[in-house]
């Protein structure tokens, strides 16, 4: 039996697309691309309410240079993207805590989050909204604004 060329390609691309797209979080093992959010103001307003409590929360534990990045029709990872910073890797773990608990009590979400026990680089995953908790340093190293800001666009501080 001999395979028609190209057919593996095809089984390949369609797997890649699965594998490359995000992960069950209870197995960790990757599974289909993220169902899209509903097209409702319903789905628009929920993910802009825990946008809205997530900036609360990190201006509210004292985050330095908090930078608000709309993602919304440039990646299916999430709608927004918040990257902000703490003056040390204790105040980069609290902030990261605290607005896991605020989630969770707040809006019922259990967020998945990553890095929190060195805390030089927290991720944090609520769905809609991904966090990036740095300290300054770090942040300096990886440089997320330039590769997530659209082009022409200088990072700026919100107050």
């Amino acid at each position: 039996m001999t395979a028609r060329p190209g057919a593996g390609a095809l089984v390949r691309a369609s797997l890649e697309d699965k594998v490359l797209s995000h992960s069950d979080p209870a197995t960790g093992l990757p599974v289909g691309p993220r169902p899209k959010a509903p097209d409702t103001a319903e789905g628009e307003h929920r993910s802009e309410e825990v946008l809205a409590l997530v900036l609360k929360s990190v201006d509210d534990d004292k985050a330095e240079d908090i930078v608000e990045i709309d993602l919304r029709g440039r990646s299916d990872v999430a709608d927004y993207m918040v990257i902000c910073a703490g003056r040390s890797s204790r105040q980069v773990a609290a902030i990261s805590e605290k607005l896991a608990d605020r989630l969770k009590q707040e809006m019922r979400i259990s967020v998945r989050m990553e890095g929190k026990e060195t805390g030089d680089w927290v991720l944090i995953d609520a769905g809609d909204v991904i966090v990036h908790v740095f300290r300054p340093e770090v942040r300096e190293f990886y440089q997320l604004e330039k590769m997530w800001l659209p082009a022409g666009t200088t990072r700026a501080a919100k107050a």
